[in-house]
């Protein structure tokens, strides 16, 4: 039996909330503190303590469902999830199970043919996190494991999808939207590599054509996007197969091994009844009213999509610029202030992507820690499309514009950086270049083109980069022309 198979994929996405405080308690959330330094009696699961809601988590919940256009419930409760895990020192985790913040959404992902996908969200929920067990780490001893509980009752949203993705690619577009969007939100840092957004991924295959899902297993253990892509191949491939040859899929938890490139068997799957579910007793449903979701609602920035629709045809820009701009709201709203006053919004959008993004990189801190404020890249740029300087000279004001808090125009007079576009000047100076480089001045004229641009290249030099180039260009052809 020869069958062709597709992989039918939905992901499951924690993303830890920014909030200054855990969930439940007053301990700090912040990242890299010596280990089990964050804790009090109530993330440590002491008998007797109780819990106390933080109310952000509830905004922040709100935020991203109305974001995400998902139904949000105006009554929640929460429940205890119950697990042993060496690092949950409760036996349970506060999770919510029926009646979650957020139901029924989608957010839309933009794939690489630049068509728009829906994916539906089945739901959105807020939970505590476990703490984190330590096995490999190099100070870990052979025959040891070590527990820090600084993570325990950090708070987290589960974002978690239907079963819309037809193709790892998908699921890696799904999870770089995803995270675009929180960071928009200013709810979750979406930084992988600290834990901040984690995702497990439920993976199944099922013949062309066929309606019912296929045995799924839920791929964990990846924590970057382009593992999480390289994981879906890998186990789509593992289940077909396995179908091929005839064998049966269980339903498992696996865990993908990136410097092997494979996914290995953890345990089978639970299902929801194992955790045994019941509601938290100490904690009240919450009540959300339309006052407190109009409240949030106001707050709510324009989204990554849509921002990157109005710069197309707002500004003009095309789509690749749009979607390098858009990548950051920072970014984005330095790009709008820089291009305010400049009739050319292609102008500040190159300068942006080029320099500004370069300088982000050599001085890494974000876009707000940037010792420039778009503001004077404005004035720098209005100063490129008067002509008062060129391009080559712009490049050299920017690199100062770092260091100081002058004006571009009082840097450029003080620098002696004034563009020269006076043809009389520029002409004495072509007439020299010519008299010096006879050769080349004979090789254009009998039919090479490519030496206009050495010839120019030597004009710049002499004049110090400040010549006006399309002057140049212009007196440079007319003078070559005549001696035809």
């Amino acid at each position: 039996m020869n069958l062709s198979y597709e992989p039918v994929i939905g992901l499951e996405v924690h993303i830890q909330l920014s909030t200054q405080s855990k969930i439940f308690c007053s301990c700090s959330t912040s990242f890299g503190a010596q280990p089990n330094s964050q804790v009090c009696p109530i993330c440590l699961g002491m008998p007797g303590v109780l819990p106390v809601l933080n109310r952000q988590v509830v905004d922040y919940a709100i935020c991203l469902g109305l974001a995400t256009n998902s139904h949000i419930n105006q009554k929640s409760v929460f429940a205890r999830k119950n697990y042993f895990y060496p690092d949950l020192p409760k036996g349970y985790q506060i999770s919510q199970f029926e009646q979650p913040f957020c139901e029924n959404g989608y957010i839309n992902i933009e794939l690489d043919d630049a068509s728009i996908k829906k994916i539906r969200l089945n739901r959105i929920h807020a939970e505590e996190d476990a703490g984190k067990s330590m096995h490999a780490e190099a100070y870990v001893g052979s025959r040891e494991s070590l527990v820090d509980l600084n993570r325990c009752g950090v708070p987290l949203l589960e974002i978690v999808s239907e079963p819309d993705l037809k193709s790892p690619r998908e699921a890696y577009h799904y999870l770089v939207s995803l995270r675009q969007l929180v960071r928009y939100l200013g709810i979750c840092d979406g930084n992988m590599e600290e834990g901040s957004l984690r995702c497990d991924a439920n993976v199944s295959v099922r013949p062309v054509g066929e309606t019912r899902l296929g045995i799924k297993s839920e791929v964990k253990n990846m924590n970057s996007f382009n593992s999480v892509e390289r994981a879906l191949e890998y186990e789509i491939q593992r289940q077909i197969d396995l179908l091929q040859k005839g064998e049966k899929l269980l339903q498992e938890t696996r865990l993908w091994d990136a410097d092997r490139g494979i996914t290995e068997s953890m345990r089978s799957k639970e299902y929801s009844h194992d955790y045994r579910y019941f509601p938290e007793p100490d904690l009240v449903p919450i009540q959300i009213d339309e006052v407190w979701i109009k409240r949030i609602s106001e707050k709510m920035p324009e989204l990554p999509l849509a921002k990157k629709q109005r710069f197309i045809q707002e500004y003009g820009l095309p789509a690749y610029d749009a979607s390098i701009l858009t990548e950051d709201l920072g970014i984005a709203a330095f790009y709008e202030k820089a291009a305010g006053p400049l009739e050319d919004k292609k102008l500040p959008s190159n300068w942006v992507m080029g320099e500004v993004i370069r300088a982000l990189k050599e001085n890494p801190g974000g876009i707000h820690e940037l010792p420039l404020a778009p503001e004077k890249l404005s004035e720098l740029l209005v100063l490129v499309q008067d002509k008062v300087i060129n391009n080559k000279i712009a490049k050299k004001v920017f690199d100062e514009l770092l260091k100081s808090d002058k004006s571009p125009k009082a840097i450029v007079e003080e620098k002696g950086w004034l563009q020269i576009s006076d043809s009389d000047e520029l002409s004495e100076v072509i007439d020299q270049v010519i008299q010096s480089h006879i050769k080349d001045v004979k090789d254009y004229l009998a039919g090479n083109a490519k030496v206009l641009g050495f010839l120019m290249g030597q004009v710049m030099r002499l004049t110090k980069g400040q010549a006006n180039p399309q002057t140049v260009n212009q007196l440079l052809r007319a003078k070559l022309n005549q001696m035809r």
